[in-house]
């Protein structure tokens, strides 16, 4: 994107934020043996008693080396919803700018939004699920600070055509946060590797789904080295704590493993498709790029309460535009797929 500004869109008080200096932000450990006494914290050793590294530098590392993006330009919050607050704060005045989403898609931007009280621009899909740039751009106005895009989408599983993507990135004028969440199932590559290209990219990650860790709550922010110091002079600095820093780092030292479980789930993500299409009171079987399937039923909301009645516990997205009458089922082991499609062939 030419003649791209990033100080025209950070807030004028944020411009001006210094962000606060933790003690242990302020010390840079050179790897030798310290005594610490500028934390106020209990010097009794139990693995818990230190405050964690509010730079996170060890996992910001690890992920540099696994995501090949340098360290400057990765943060990390708690979750993919915490960045996406920060950006929101970081970008959007309250009551004077806007941002626009592409429903349906995942709910937690709207969420951010009137919690910062942030106008919402809302865009539908295409009937395909694909972004109708037209409308985008033409929705876009001077205060339109950001456009939210989530590839592979959520609820609708489809990835966007890197060719819309591309031609958002050239001609809005905000910045683009691009959502991969699911990014680790589909065949699409991500787009980490353009960074460089586009200023105003924002890509976030998460560790949540293919890394099977939604239990510890880590999200990945990867932008220009000048996006990533605006959000980080409003991190709050132990944003993650010695546990999770610490989860993560063992979980991402085995590749393979994690490697052999997304196998595994597309696998299974293939049968489970192939199947649908079998069972009668479904009538439209979506494709996916993600660990779930959007299925549209002749009566989605009776259906998930005869599922509820079995034991299986789905999502319903019927009230979603476009996805009138639909259920999203994940991915589950080969033993709940099983179980998941014998209940939907003893529906009547």
């Amino acid at each position: 994107m030419d003649n791209f500004n990033l100080d025209s869109l950070v807030r004028p008080n944020i411009q001006k934020l210094k962000a606060y200096s933790s003690a242990r932000g302020e010390f840079q450990s050179n790897g030798n043996p310290m005594m610490l006494l500028d934390a106020n914290e209990s010097p009794y050793e139990n693995g818990l008693n230190r405050y964690p590294d509010p730079q996170h530098i060890e996992l910001r590392t690890r992920l540099s080396q696994i995501k090949e993006v340098p360290v400057e330009n990765i943060l990390l919050g708690n979750g993919s919803d915490e960045i996406i607050s920060l950006l929101f704060n970081a970008f959007c005045q309250p009551r004077e700018d806007n941002v626009i989403v592409l429903p349906p898609t995942f709910g937690m931007y709207e969420v951010q939004a009137n919690i910062s009280d942030i106008q919402l621009q809302k865009v539908e899909l295409t009937k395909e699920f694909q972004p109708n740039v037209e409308a985008i751009l033409n929705t876009a106005n001077a205060n339109t600070k950001i456009l939210f895009l989530c590839s592979p989408n959520n609820p609708t599983g489809n990835s966007i055509q890197p060719k819309i993507i591309e031609e958002l990135l050239t001609n809005f004028k905000g910045l683009i946060v691009l959502d991969e969440a699911y990014i680790d199932f589909s065949a699409e590559g991500s787009w980490l590797k353009k960074l460089n290209k586009f200023p105003n990219l924002i890509i976030i990650q998460t560790l949540s789904k293919a890394y099977g860790m939604a239990g510890i709550r880590l999200g990945m922010c990867y932008a220009s080295q000048e996006i990533i110091e605006v959000l980080n002079r409003l991190k709050l600095p132990y944003n993650l704590n010695v546990l999770t820093q610490k989860k993560a780092l063992d979980k991402l030292s085995n590749l393979p493993l994690i490697q052999e479980k997304i196998g595994r789930l597309l696998e299974s993500r293939e049968f489970v498709l192939s199947q649908l299409h079998k069972i009668k009171c479904i009538t439209k079987v979506y494709s996916t790029d993600a660990n779930f399937i959007l299925v549209k039923f002749d009566d989605a909301t009776k259906r998930y309460k005869e599922l509820i009645a079995k034991g299986i516990v789905v999502r319903n997205r019927s009230t979603q535009p476009l996805c009138d009458s639909t259920l999203r089922l994940t991915i589950g082991t080969r033993e709940e797929n099983i179980l998941l499609l014998k209940a939907l062939k003893e529906l009547v």
